[in-house]
């Protein structure tokens, strides 16, 4: 089955951490392995684009010094992972409301933006300070003003040209969301782009979450039948 991208609920960093007497930023620390190993298996599987939802618009309200503490992983992870990254074919993307971020953390995701791989092997998209709603109203804002300023005939709108106003205008629609950690649920995330997509939930926590795992998500992924509203007998003809 033709699969074109994946999105993740990285979720259980804590609990993993918890489970082993330990602060839940040491769970914060061991989930950037998954986040590599992850990464390292997409581009060896030929999966073209990857969106990870690292830090929701939600997140802020965390314990100050948590929220203090992912800040400085993501920049520490952004110096030490992005030469690899590219080596291996990566373009990193950033999503979200990125106007919260110190200016200092705003800047390296713009400079790591910018950085092209010479081939690009995967598109691997973070969703920071993101929300599905936001999203969606940010397009609808942005239609909004073209249609009143005259650059865009509100009749003409459909779902294509909608969709090029979101976070992922250029990405393909989600094939398959993840969410590790036993939750059952979408968490204002993609909410448009992941309309049709083949939804997974595990009790995995996120830090245990690998390559092997994946493997195993995409198998089943592979076995399901995917009709868009069409029956079997007019998927099968």
């Amino acid at each position: 089955m033709n699969l074109k991208h994946i999105a993740i609920i990285m979720d259980g960093n804590g609990r993993w951490a918890t489970h082993r007497k330990r602060p839940r930023t040491f769970g914060h620390q061991a989930g950037v392995k998954s986040v590599r190993a992850v990464i390292e298996a997409c581009v060896k599987m030929g999966v073209p684009n990857l969106t990870l939802f690292a830090f929701s618009s939600e997140n802020w309200s965390r314990p100050e010094k948590e929220v203090q503490r992912l800040m400085e992983l993501f920049m520490r992870s952004l110096k030490k992972e992005t030469p690899e990254l590219l080596e291996q074919g990566v373009q990193q993307n950033f999503i979200g409301d990125l106007s919260r971020f110190s200016d200092k953390l705003q800047a390296k995701m713009q400079e790591v933006s910018q950085l092209k791989p010479s081939t690009t092997q995967l598109n691997l998209n973070i969703a920071v300070n993101y929300g599905g709603k936001w999203d969606i109203l940010n397009a609808a804002k942005s239609m909004t003003q073209k249609v009143c300023s005259g650059e865009l005939d509100v009749n003409a709108i459909d779902e294509n040209q909608f969709n090029a106003y979101l976070s992922l205008g250029n990405a393909p629609a989600v094939d398959v969301l993840i969410r590790t950690g036993g939750e059952h649920r979408i968490s204002n995330f993609l909410l448009w782009q992941i309309a049709y997509a083949e939804i997974f939930f595990t009790d995995t926590l996120w830090p245990d979450f690998g390559a092997k795992q994946l493997e195993q998500v995409i198998c089943e992924f592979n076995q399901r039948e995917r009709r868009f509203g069409k029956t079997s007998e007019q998927i099968n003809a």
